[in-house]
Protein backbone atom coordinates (compact mmCIF):
# COMPACT_ATOMS: atom_id res chain seq x y z
CA UNK A 1 0.00 0.00 0.00
CA UNK A 2 2.80 2.42 0.94
CA UNK A 3 4.88 1.49 -2.09
CA UNK A 4 1.98 2.23 -4.44
CA UNK A 5 0.60 5.39 -2.82
CA UNK A 6 4.07 6.97 -2.52
CA UNK A 7 5.03 6.33 -6.14
CA UNK A 8 3.76 6.99 -9.64
CA UNK A 9 2.09 3.56 -9.67
CA UNK A 10 -1.00 5.02 -7.98
CA UNK A 11 -1.74 6.79 -11.28
CA UNK A 12 -2.30 3.44 -13.00
CA UNK A 13 -5.80 1.93 -12.59
CA UNK A 14 -4.51 -1.58 -11.82
CA UNK A 15 -2.43 -0.37 -8.86
CA UNK A 16 -5.16 2.04 -7.83
CA UNK A 17 -7.53 -0.92 -7.42
CA UNK A 18 -4.77 -3.02 -5.84
CA UNK A 19 -4.34 -0.38 -3.12
CA UNK A 20 -8.00 -0.56 -2.18
CA UNK A 21 -7.92 -4.36 -2.38
CA UNK A 22 -5.01 -4.35 0.08
CA UNK A 23 -6.89 -2.04 2.45
CA UNK A 24 -9.93 -4.28 2.18
CA UNK A 25 -7.82 -7.41 2.81
CA UNK A 26 -6.18 -5.86 5.86
CA UNK A 27 -9.46 -4.78 7.45
CA UNK A 28 -11.30 -7.94 6.38
CA UNK A 29 -8.86 -10.36 8.01
CA UNK A 30 -8.54 -8.10 11.07
CA UNK A 31 -12.25 -8.58 11.70
CA UNK A 32 -11.79 -12.33 12.24
CA UNK A 33 -8.14 -13.21 12.93
CA UNK A 34 -7.50 -11.42 16.28
CA UNK A 35 -10.61 -12.94 17.87
CA UNK A 36 -9.72 -16.35 16.43
CA UNK A 37 -6.20 -16.20 17.91
CA UNK A 38 -7.57 -15.17 21.30
CA UNK A 39 -10.07 -18.03 21.24
CA UNK A 40 -7.36 -20.53 20.37
CA UNK A 41 -5.51 -19.54 23.55
CA UNK A 42 -8.55 -19.09 25.79
CA UNK A 43 -10.10 -21.93 27.73
CA UNK A 44 -13.58 -20.38 27.61
CA UNK A 45 -14.49 -18.88 24.25
CA UNK A 46 -17.17 -16.20 24.47
CA UNK A 47 -18.43 -13.26 22.43
CA UNK A 48 -21.03 -10.69 23.41
CA UNK A 49 -24.21 -10.20 21.40
CA UNK A 50 -23.22 -6.65 20.38
CA UNK A 51 -19.75 -7.77 19.37
CA UNK A 52 -21.25 -10.64 17.39
CA UNK A 53 -23.63 -8.38 15.47
CA UNK A 54 -20.83 -5.87 14.82
CA UNK A 55 -18.58 -8.61 13.50
CA UNK A 56 -21.37 -9.90 11.26
CA UNK A 57 -21.99 -6.45 9.76
CA UNK A 58 -18.33 -5.49 9.23
CA UNK A 59 -17.35 -8.89 7.88
CA UNK A 60 -20.10 -8.89 5.25
CA UNK A 61 -19.43 -5.24 4.39
CA UNK A 62 -15.71 -5.79 3.78
CA UNK A 63 -16.29 -9.16 2.12
CA UNK A 64 -18.71 -7.55 -0.31
CA UNK A 65 -16.20 -4.81 -1.09
CA UNK A 66 -13.51 -7.43 -1.64
CA UNK A 67 -15.41 -9.49 -4.17
CA UNK A 68 -16.63 -6.37 -6.03
CA UNK A 69 -13.07 -4.97 -6.24
CA UNK A 70 -11.83 -8.30 -7.60
CA UNK A 71 -14.50 -8.03 -10.28
CA UNK A 72 -13.44 -4.47 -11.14
CA UNK A 73 -9.80 -5.56 -11.36
CA UNK A 74 -10.75 -8.32 -13.78
CA UNK A 75 -12.61 -5.73 -15.87
CA UNK A 76 -9.54 -3.49 -15.80
CA UNK A 77 -7.34 -6.32 -17.12
CA UNK A 78 -9.95 -7.19 -19.75
CA UNK A 79 -9.98 -3.62 -21.08
CA UNK A 80 -6.17 -3.40 -20.98
CA UNK A 81 -5.71 -6.56 -23.07
CA UNK A 82 -8.84 -6.70 -25.23
CA UNK A 83 -9.30 -2.95 -25.84
CA UNK A 84 -5.82 -1.41 -25.39
CA UNK A 85 -6.43 1.60 -27.65
CA UNK A 86 -9.43 2.71 -25.56
CA UNK A 87 -7.90 1.84 -22.18
CA UNK A 88 -6.99 5.37 -21.06
CA UNK A 89 -10.43 6.66 -22.01
CA UNK A 90 -12.43 3.83 -20.43
CA UNK A 91 -10.35 3.56 -17.25
CA UNK A 92 -9.88 7.25 -16.51
CA UNK A 93 -9.45 8.25 -12.88
CA UNK A 94 -12.96 9.64 -12.43
CA UNK A 95 -14.46 6.33 -13.54
CA UNK A 96 -12.10 4.39 -11.26
CA UNK A 97 -13.22 6.51 -8.29
CA UNK A 98 -16.83 5.87 -9.24
CA UNK A 99 -16.13 2.12 -9.37
CA UNK A 100 -14.62 2.16 -5.87
CA UNK A 101 -17.63 4.06 -4.54
CA UNK A 102 -19.90 1.53 -6.25
CA UNK A 103 -17.97 -1.32 -4.57
CA UNK A 104 -18.41 0.32 -1.15
CA UNK A 105 -22.11 0.95 -1.82
CA UNK A 106 -22.60 -2.64 -2.94
CA UNK A 107 -20.82 -3.94 0.15
CA UNK A 108 -22.96 -1.71 2.37
CA UNK A 109 -26.23 -2.84 0.78
CA UNK A 110 -25.19 -6.49 1.02
CA UNK A 111 -24.08 -6.18 4.65
CA UNK A 112 -27.14 -4.19 5.71
CA UNK A 113 -29.49 -6.82 4.30
CA UNK A 114 -27.59 -9.62 6.05
CA UNK A 115 -27.59 -7.64 9.28
CA UNK A 116 -31.31 -6.87 9.14
CA UNK A 117 -32.11 -10.52 8.52
CA UNK A 118 -30.49 -11.54 11.81
CA UNK A 119 -30.71 -8.56 14.18
CA UNK A 120 -34.38 -9.13 15.03
CA UNK A 121 -34.16 -12.91 15.45
CA UNK A 122 -35.06 -14.30 18.90
CA UNK A 123 -32.30 -16.47 20.37
CA UNK A 124 -32.68 -19.06 23.11
CA UNK A 125 -30.92 -22.07 24.61
CA UNK A 126 -27.17 -22.28 25.12
CA UNK A 127 -26.43 -19.87 22.25
CA UNK A 128 -23.31 -21.81 21.32
CA UNK A 129 -22.06 -20.99 17.82
CA UNK A 130 -20.42 -23.86 15.97
CA UNK A 131 -18.08 -21.49 14.15
CA UNK A 132 -15.05 -19.30 14.81
CA UNK A 133 -16.88 -16.08 13.89
CA UNK A 134 -20.46 -14.82 13.76
CA UNK A 135 -22.00 -15.73 10.42
CA UNK A 136 -25.59 -15.83 9.22
CA UNK A 137 -26.18 -19.58 9.00
CA UNK A 138 -24.75 -20.45 12.45
CA UNK A 139 -26.91 -17.68 13.93
CA UNK A 140 -30.02 -18.91 12.11
CA UNK A 141 -29.38 -22.32 13.66
CA UNK A 142 -29.69 -20.75 17.14
CA UNK A 143 -32.90 -18.81 16.40
CA UNK A 144 -36.10 -19.83 18.22
CA UNK A 145 -38.29 -19.36 15.15
CA UNK A 146 -38.79 -20.66 11.64
CA UNK A 147 -35.88 -19.38 9.53
CA UNK A 148 -36.76 -21.01 6.21
CA UNK A 149 -37.67 -17.75 4.45
CA UNK A 150 -34.69 -15.95 5.95
CA UNK A 151 -32.47 -18.75 4.67
CA UNK A 152 -33.87 -18.27 1.17
CA UNK A 153 -33.19 -14.53 1.46
CA UNK A 154 -29.56 -15.28 2.37
CA UNK A 155 -29.24 -17.50 -0.71
CA UNK A 156 -30.70 -14.76 -2.92
CA UNK A 157 -28.40 -12.17 -1.34
CA UNK A 158 -25.02 -13.80 -0.71
CA UNK A 159 -25.40 -16.85 -2.93
CA UNK A 160 -26.47 -15.06 -6.10
CA UNK A 161 -23.98 -12.23 -5.62
CA UNK A 162 -21.18 -14.79 -5.32
CA UNK A 163 -22.44 -16.79 -8.29
CA UNK A 164 -22.88 -13.79 -10.59
CA UNK A 165 -19.50 -12.26 -9.74
CA UNK A 166 -17.81 -15.65 -10.17
CA UNK A 167 -19.37 -16.07 -13.62
CA UNK A 168 -18.37 -12.52 -14.59
CA UNK A 169 -14.80 -13.15 -13.44
CA UNK A 170 -14.54 -16.43 -15.36
CA UNK A 171 -15.99 -14.87 -18.52
CA UNK A 172 -13.51 -11.98 -18.34
CA UNK A 173 -10.57 -14.37 -17.91
CA UNK A 174 -11.83 -16.53 -20.79
CA UNK A 175 -12.00 -13.47 -23.05
CA UNK A 176 -8.50 -12.45 -21.98
CA UNK A 177 -7.09 -15.91 -22.70
CA UNK A 178 -8.96 -15.98 -26.02
CA UNK A 179 -7.44 -12.61 -26.98
CA UNK A 180 -3.83 -13.47 -26.11
CA UNK A 181 -3.91 -16.75 -28.07
CA UNK A 182 -2.52 -14.88 -31.10
CA UNK A 183 0.20 -13.06 -29.14
CA UNK A 184 3.86 -14.11 -29.31
CA UNK A 185 4.80 -17.13 -27.21
CA UNK A 186 6.81 -15.09 -24.70
CA UNK A 187 4.00 -12.61 -24.02
CA UNK A 188 1.46 -15.42 -23.87
CA UNK A 189 3.52 -17.37 -21.32
CA UNK A 190 4.01 -14.27 -19.16
CA UNK A 191 0.29 -13.47 -19.21
CA UNK A 192 -0.64 -17.08 -18.41
CA UNK A 193 1.78 -17.25 -15.47
CA UNK A 194 0.30 -14.05 -14.03
CA UNK A 195 -3.35 -14.92 -14.53
CA UNK A 196 -3.04 -18.55 -13.43
CA UNK A 197 -2.11 -17.43 -9.92
CA UNK A 198 -4.83 -14.79 -9.83
CA UNK A 199 -7.46 -17.20 -11.13
CA UNK A 200 -6.42 -19.75 -8.50
CA UNK A 201 -7.03 -17.35 -5.63
CA UNK A 202 -10.27 -16.04 -7.16
CA UNK A 203 -11.52 -19.62 -7.57
CA UNK A 204 -10.54 -20.50 -3.98
CA UNK A 205 -12.29 -17.40 -2.67
CA UNK A 206 -15.40 -17.68 -4.83
CA UNK A 207 -15.96 -21.43 -4.59
CA UNK A 208 -15.60 -21.44 -0.81
CA UNK A 209 -18.15 -18.61 -0.60
CA UNK A 210 -20.45 -20.42 -3.02
CA UNK A 211 -20.23 -23.65 -1.00
CA UNK A 212 -21.24 -21.73 2.11
CA UNK A 213 -24.09 -19.59 0.79
CA UNK A 214 -25.55 -21.17 -2.34
CA UNK A 215 -27.40 -23.85 -0.38
CA UNK A 216 -30.22 -24.06 2.20
CA UNK A 217 -29.67 -22.62 5.66
CA UNK A 218 -27.82 -25.60 7.09
CA UNK A 219 -24.42 -25.93 8.70
CA UNK A 220 -21.80 -28.61 8.02
CA UNK A 221 -18.57 -29.45 9.84
CA UNK A 222 -16.68 -28.47 6.68
CA UNK A 223 -17.98 -24.88 6.88
CA UNK A 224 -15.16 -23.84 9.22
CA UNK A 225 -12.56 -25.12 6.77
CA UNK A 226 -14.11 -23.41 3.76
CA UNK A 227 -14.53 -20.20 5.77
CA UNK A 228 -10.77 -20.14 6.33
CA UNK A 229 -10.27 -19.82 2.57
CA UNK A 230 -12.40 -16.69 2.10
CA UNK A 231 -11.62 -14.99 5.43
CA UNK A 232 -7.88 -15.61 5.88
CA UNK A 233 -6.11 -17.67 3.21
CA UNK A 234 -7.27 -15.91 0.00
CA UNK A 235 -6.75 -12.35 1.36
CA UNK A 236 -3.32 -13.41 2.63
CA UNK A 237 -2.32 -14.75 -0.80
CA UNK A 238 -3.32 -11.60 -2.71
CA UNK A 239 -0.11 -9.64 -1.90
CA UNK A 240 2.01 -12.70 -2.75
CA UNK A 241 0.35 -12.93 -6.16
CA UNK A 242 0.45 -9.28 -7.19
CA UNK A 243 3.96 -8.50 -5.89
CA UNK A 244 6.68 -11.14 -6.60
CA UNK A 245 5.89 -11.52 -10.32
CA UNK A 246 5.41 -7.81 -10.94
CA UNK A 247 8.56 -5.92 -11.94
CA UNK A 248 7.06 -2.45 -11.45
CA UNK A 249 5.91 -3.39 -7.97
CA UNK A 250 9.28 -4.84 -7.01
CA UNK A 251 11.11 -1.76 -8.28
CA UNK A 252 8.78 0.51 -6.29
CA UNK A 253 9.27 -1.55 -3.11
CA UNK A 254 13.07 -1.55 -3.53
CA UNK A 255 13.05 2.21 -4.06
CA UNK A 256 10.87 2.72 -0.99
CA UNK A 257 13.11 0.46 1.12
CA UNK A 258 16.21 2.31 -0.08
CA UNK A 259 14.67 5.68 0.86
CA UNK A 260 13.71 4.41 4.30
CA UNK A 261 17.21 3.01 4.79
CA UNK A 262 18.81 6.35 3.89
CA UNK A 263 16.45 8.24 6.20
CA UNK A 264 17.25 5.82 9.01
CA UNK A 265 21.00 6.46 8.58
Amino acid sequence: MISITCSHLIEQPMYFFLTYLSISDLCYTSTVTPKLMIDLLAERKTISYNHCMTQLFILNFLGGIEIFILTRMAYDRYVAICKPLHYTVIMRRQRCNTMILACCAGGLIHSSSQFLLTIFLPFCGDNEIDHYFCDVYPLLKLACTDTYRIGLSVIVNSGLISLVTFVVLMVSYFLILYTIRSHPAGSRTKALSTYSSHITVVVLFSLSVLFTYIRPATTFPEDNVFALFYTIIAPMLNPLIYTPRNMEMKKSMKKMSHQLFLEGK
